[in-house]
């Protein structure tokens, strides 16, 4: 199942993957707080804890877009039990992917960080401002709807700063 939402992610070798975690979440709102319970178990047992704010913010900007705008009827409640949203975790040795598939087929809309005005988009902009990139597939098939994901970069390079610009 995880071959299909490596469509939309970048270019990672998939036999490279070292670990996986996967969670169905249920249609409602306590659902981001499942998200994070689970993410902050699966990076303790892969020894990720201490990225786990930065990861858990993005994981909880990604379920909670997921279950207001990709579930039929755009809203989640604690009287629909199904469709599910997934969340998906995949580690590479100097990468950490999550993902959150849900059965909207709607494009995520981001705003400009300077439109505090914006109805919607801000979460994602959260994603963008956390995450080293994140980007989104659409699905077909079995697994119809689409995939939202983000990722981080693992390792001593992603605590080296950022080297400066060349001065013009």
């Amino acid at each position: 199942m995880l071959e299909v939402l490596r469509q939309g992610l970048p270019p990672l070798d998939p036999a490279t993957v070292s670990r996986t975690a996967s969670c169905a979440l249920p249609a409602r709102y306590e659902a981001v707080r499942e998200a994070r319970q689970f993410t902050r178990g699966t990076l303790d047992q892969w020894e990720l804890g201490d990225r786990f704010e930065d990861i858990c913010l993005v994981v909880s900007e990604l379920v909670t877009n997921a279950l207001r705008y990709g579930l039929p009827g755009g809203a989640a409640s604690s009287a629909a039990p199904l469709p599910y949203v997934r969340l998906h975790l995949m580690r590479w040795t100097e990468r950490l992917v999550c993902a959150v598939r849900d059965p909207g087929h709607g494009r995520p809309v981001t705003s400009d960080a300077e439109d505090s005005a914006a109805e919607s988009g801000r979460g994602l902009f959260l994603v963008g401002s956390f995450a080293d990139t994140w980007g989104w597939h659409p699905l077909t098939g079995a697994l119809d709807g689409k995939v939202v994901w983000a990722m981080f970069r693992l390792g001593p390079e992603a605590l080296a700063p950022a080297a400066p610009a060349p001065a013009q």
